[in-house]
């Protein structure tokens, strides 16, 4: 019963009770999976804050892991803003006030030269997925240190829900390398390292040590960044991404999602993905979100037979400076979308004007910043304006969905990055599209850990893009929407998981050999990745218990 992974509460059977001694320590009634199920959501729907209804679930949680995935699982819709975006952020604001158990690894620089030997404190053997982060850019909300543990925590969950990968297999980390916030620092029940961040080649020295040593233990490990600053988070990804098996999902998982997001809005309006190439983009935000966006629509459009100099020259990115130039400090990443024409340095309602983009993107976390006229401008150069607020939390979205279907007399095609509740507009109720990263990073774990994958290719985030915009139904397609109902975030992550898999085949990145194997027995690859995959997906049920497997290590 103290072990969340195996505690089945009041479900145990009376074999059960007897065999794992606990006859006499739960209350006589054996629950039914579905009654325990039912007694939590009733306790969920009665609270009316978001907050304590994360609190519920945080508690569910660390008392009984397949009863919270199950929860999760079916009821999706209502439990993911809870567990994940919006409220995760205040969760993370809360997270030294309101901290009750251990959950996941600390790996600080405290620890230097004792990563390797740290790992061996975890009890899981199977470590498959872990998700990290540095807490230095936690959603808009910024530098919260280890208070953003509650981020790896959230999309873990949804990893198991969602994605299918069994509990435990899935290590939340927090790499803690100090704050810059000197709030937290003056917090007395702050939890993480009172000093200044690390940076430059100590931040490094100690990030190459995390790496190798979780490699170390788990050798097929999968490992997602997350909510890294600007600064660093395309720097880590080009540093680990030849050569481990790596994921940002803030850059890559973002930039998949959107793409999706843009081949199901050409696809309404009667284009095929090699249109894509053919768009004029204007993306609000050049930190490493909205450049995460572009360069994932630029290895779109290269995959589409484009050059890659031809397609960066569709894209205008804009900051508080304006449109990115030469004239002026440009970091790495931001030097190839840099504008050497007469719209350099230009505003972001200028641009528009000036350049008439089919697409805006919006990348800020600057509530409001897409204002009426700028929506009104979109409207009439285009029939059809895609405008995508993508910025998390809610209240830092640039604009909301029901400005652009009123502004835009119901043309516009709208998608965003955090939730919006459905109205009426012309006497229609409107659900809008919510471009959520849930959509793909699952589903690409998934891919990457039941596949023994090498790395993860731009080739295999395409696929993986494209799998999501086909996930649509034709329903689906006729309400206007942009994404899959997300009740049905199983089959889609599914979907998503087989096309990375088979494009990781063709490049011969698969290093399962039981997987190969069953490839080359089947004989045709498709079928073959779809059955194991399928198979291979945790489903969130009880299971008997025959003894004390909780005080075994978890193999």
């Amino acid at each position: 019963m103290l072990n969340p992974l195996f505690n089945k509460g009041t479900a145990h059977n009376s074999g059960e009770r007897d065999r794992l001694g606990l006859r006499g320590l739960l209350p006589s009634q054996v629950m039914t999976f579905e009654g325990q199920i039912e007694r939590v959501m009733q306790a969920f729907y009665k609270e009316k804050d978001p907050f304590r209804k994360y609190q519920q679930m945080r508690d569910l949680h660390d008392r009984n892991e397949t009863l919270f995935h199950r929860v999760c699982l079916d009821y999706i819709k209502d439990v993911a803003p809870i567990i994940y975006t919006p409220t995760v952020g205040q969760a993370c604001i809360e997270f030294g006030h309101d901290y009750r158990r251990a959950r996941g690894m600390y790996f600080s620089s405290n620890d230097h030269g004792q990563m390797a030997s740290m790992c061996y404190n975890w009890p899981g053997s199977d470590v498959q997925v872990i998700v990290v982060t540095d807490g230095s850019r936690i959603l808009g909300l910024g530098d919260l240190g280890a208070n953003g543990m509650g981020i790896p925590v959230g999309k873990l969950a949804l990893y198991c829900a969602a994605g299918g990968i069994a509990p435990h297999r899935v290590l939340p980390v927090m790499f803690d390398m100090g704050t810059d916030n000197q709030e937290l620092w003056a917090d007395k029940l702050y939890l993480g390292l009172k000093h200044k961040r690390l940076d430059g080649d100590e931040y490094y020295e100690m990030l190459d040590e995390f790496m190798f040593a979780v490699r170390s233990r788990w050798r097929n490990v999968f490992v997602q960044f997350e909510d890294f600053s600007s600064d660093k988070a395309m720097k880590i990804l080009n540093r680990y991404r030849k050569h481990h098996l790596c994921f940002n999902d803030d850059i890559q998982g973002t930039g998949a999602v959107a793409v999706a997001g843009l081949l199901c809005a050409l696809r309404q309006q009667g284009k095929k993905p090699s249109d894509l190439v053919n768009q004029r983009i204007v993306v609000a935000g050049a930190g490493s979100a909205g450049l995460g966006v572009a360069n994932a629509l630029t290895d779109a459009m290269v995959l589409e037979g484009m050059s890659e100099e031809d397609a960066r020259a569709n894209f205008w990115i804009v900051d508080a400076d304006g449109v990115l130039n030469h004239d002026r400090a440009l970091t790495t990443d931001q030097v190839p979308f840099a504008r050497t024409d007469h719209t350099s340095g230009m505003a972001l309602h200028d641009v528009i004007q000036e350049v008439k983009p089919s697409i805006l993107l919006g990348l800020t976390a600057c509530g409001g910043l897409f204002t009426h006229e700028i929506i009104k401008d979109m409207a009439a150069h285009n029939d059809r304006p895609i405008i995508f607020p993508l910025s998390n939390p809610t209240e830092s979205a640039e604009c909301t969905a029901e400005d652009v279907y009123t502004l835009t007399e119901g043309r516009g095609v709208f998608a965003s990055g955090s939730p919006f509740d459905a109205f009426e507009f012309n006497g229609k109720n409107v659900v809008p599209s919510q471009c959520n990263n849930m959509f793909i990073f699952p589903g690409i774990g998934l891919a990457a850990t039941v596949g023994k994958c090498r790395i993860i290719t731009d080739a295999m985030i395409y696929k993986a893009s494209i799998a999501l915009s086909d996930s649509l139904t034709q329903a689906e397609e006729n309400e206007g929407r942009i994404f899959p109902d997300v009740s049905r975030i199983r089959d889609v992550s599914f979907k998503v998981a087989c096309a990375v898999l088979e494009q990781a085949y063709n490049e011969n990145l698969v290093l399962n050999d039981s997987l190969l194997e069953r490839i080359e027995k089947v004989g045709n690859a498709e079928d073959a990745i779809a059955d194991y995959v399928r198979i291979k997906m945790y489903d969130p049920i009880y299971v008997p218990l025959v003894d004390q497997v909780y005080n075994r290590d978890l193999t």
